[in-house]
């Protein structure tokens, strides 16, 4: 499929494939001012404890703090990638036991970012 793109005043014309993804199991959204999802039914997995960048980025805030309870959904750590924030939330209710980054920080996809208890 081939897609035109704007960026500053400039068009792009580029070409798009479909796929399906793997599934992963870091949960984030971007801020859309929409409640967040329920919490899941089943027990949490230890995976589900665990945050992970789903994109390379910046990390520029880090909304939770260590020791902090969250819910589903609350943001933990706000990454930017190609200058569009990406809030990486809980995935299951818990309490902030560790965050692996620091404010500043460049990471890549899939690197744990916080972990949860």
């Amino acid at each position: 499929m081939k897609l035109k793109i704007t960026i500053e005043n400039r068009i792009y014309e580029v070409d798009v494939e479909a796929f399906e993804p793997e599934p992963v199991h870091h949960h984030f959204s971007q801020h859309s001012g929409a409640a967040p999802p329920p919490p899941p039914a089943a027990a949490p997995e230890v995976s589900d404890k665990v945050g992970r960048s789903p994109v390379a980025g910046v990390v520029v805030r880090i909304p939770a703090q260590l020791g902090q309870s969250v819910q589903p959904g609350d943001p933990v750590v706000v990454l930017e990638a190609m200058k569009m924030e990406t809030l990486i939330t809980a995935a299951v209710a818990g309490k902030v036991s560790s965050v692996l980054v620091k404010i500043g920080e460049t990471v890549q996809g899939g690197q744990v970012l916080f972990e949860l208890e």
